[in-house]
């Protein structure tokens, strides 16, 4: 039954993953401006953070998700804020600079996955999503166990990893074809992007729906 139970966790967390949002297009920023270790190791940082968002969803810690819902306007508000000043960031940065660094040994690794662990954080309404997909396959905390539950929640990790795996791998074979003048278009298009879905964000706190204000990965 284990075994199952992961699978199924694999799969969840490839469809919490796949769709493309600001944190995507960092970690593609990042492959490109940086390299793949960079980008994957990014995108470890949000899978990271969609882990603790799934184990909250599937043990139904109520204290949390009674905070999140009681608190909703004001966490979206928070978190597309921090993807706004992420994308004016990156809007400004000069890929140059950064391919420098990363020569010269100055990139840290641990940067960039905690900086996208906290900017995944910045926006836990994205528990509701585990939610949904727990319930879309009928499965929860009080039916399975904890021991069972664990199996499940390292299988939202493991499919979230290998898709950012192999999202910022395949960019990673395109990026020898860039020129730094590409990547300095690359960086003010992509900032541009999370920017304005950073603003959406922000916006979609007016629009009364449940999953409202909760922007793709």
């Amino acid at each position: 039954m284990w075994f199952e139970l992961y699978i199924r966790g694999i799969l969840i967390g490839l469809m919490a993953s796949i769709p493309l949002g600001p944190i995507g297009v960092l970690c593609i920023q990042r492959t490109l401006s940086k390299s793949h270790k960079s980008g994957f190791v990014s995108g470890l940082g949000a899978s990271s953070a969609d882990t603790l968002f799934a184990a909250v969803a599937f043990f139904s810690l109520s204290v949390v998700l009674s905070f999140i819902e009681n608190n909703m306007m004001l966490i979206k508000a928070l978190g597309g804020i921090c993807v706004v000043i992420v994308g004016m960031k990156i809007f400004l940065t000069n890929p140059v600079v950064q391919i420098r660094r990363n020569r010269a040994g100055k990139g840290s690794l641990w940067q960039d996955y905690l900086s996208l662990f906290l900017i995944t954080l910045a926006n836990p309404a994205f528990i509701l999503i585990f939610v949904a997909l727990f319930a879309a396959i009928g499965v929860s905390g009080d039916s399975l166990g904890v021991v069972n539950g664990l199996f499940m929640i390292a299988g939202v990790f493991t499919g979230g990893s290998l898709w950012w795996f192999t999202l910022t791998f395949i960019v990673s074979l395109l990026r020898r074809r860039f020129r730094p003048r590409h990547l300095l278009w690359i960086n003010r298009i992509s900032g541009a992007v999370i920017v304005l879905l950073g603003a959406a964000a922000v916006l979609l706190m007016f629009v009364n729906t449940p999953v409202d204000g909760m922007l793709p990965k």
